[in-house]
């Protein structure tokens, strides 16, 4: 088992930054200038010596809560608490109910944890969530975003995302699961703006697989939202727009 702290000296590495269990499986002389730049595939990498290329795999992760399976949630679960993962004085938010509409985003803005492609994330009504310890720690990551993303200031984890201004998910707030300890909350239903993940640095020659895993785990994949939510989109654009629909 090859680490990439123990990779001999003049070595290039060719790969994807979040992908980082290594196993060395081939190894072959370079013969031109082609071989040392040719990356065989998304989920693997080229560790270039000045006279060898070592092709190795790497662990693809989606995100923890579902690379080994998903887990059904509760259908009365009541809510819980996250906390931020400072050691100490946590900012805590607690939460009045379940999520809903909880999925695997690609996007770049949301929060997720090293090493994963994609991140997590689910709503609940505004009025369900409140900050309950050391809100003073929370900070705005872009306040020009749709999504106000709060984030602890101390280990940038990022508690809750507010709209404030006219959208049509305006009174639902943006939040991981996988900051509470309790257990039961809405399994991830879909995954979304999968192809996002190519924008930051994900080689699009691997999107098979990706979408591969995700059918694997019983999950319909989209390169934008599910269906449901982009007509809801929709839907409030077009009463923006004057359009009335029979109820």
């Amino acid at each position: 088992m090859a680490s990439c702290g123990s990779l001999p000296p003049l070595t290039r590495r060719i790969d994807q930054p979040r992908l980082a269990t290594w196993q060395v499986y081939k190894s072959n002389e370079i013969s031109s200038p082609e071989a040392y730049w040719n990356t065989p595939s998304p989920i693997s990498a080229i560790l270039v010596s000045t006279t060898t290329v070592i092709t190795i795999t790497t662990a693809m992760s989606l995100h923890p809560l579902i690379d080994n399976g998903i887990v059904k949630g509760r259908q009365n679960f009541a809510g819980g608490t996250l906390y931020c993962r400072c050691p100490s004085n946590q900012v805590a938010v607690s939460l009045k109910s379940n999520v809903a509409h909880n999925h695997a985003c690609g996007c770049s803005k949301c929060w997720k944890p090293a090493g994963a492609l994609f991140s997590i994330v689910g709503v609940v009504p505004r009025e369900n969530l409140s900050v309950t310890a050391n809100e003073s720690k929370l900070v705005i990551v872009d306040e020009s975003a749709a999504i106000q993303r709060h984030a602890c200031k101390d280990c940038g984890v990022h508690l809750y995302g507010r709209i404030e201004k006219d959208h049509p998910f305006k009174g639902l707030d943006f939040v991981h699961v996988e900051l509470s300890n309790e257990e039961g909350w809405q399994e991830p239903q879909f995954a979304g703006f999968v192809s996002s993940i190519i924008e930051q640095g994900f080689n699009p020659k691997g999107m098979d697989d990706v979408r591969a895993r995700f059918r694997g785990l019983g999950l319909d994949t989209y390169d934008v939202l599910s269906p449901q939510l982009m007509d809801l989109i929709a839907t409030f654009n077009a009463q923006k727009a004057g359009f009335t629909f029979a109820a």
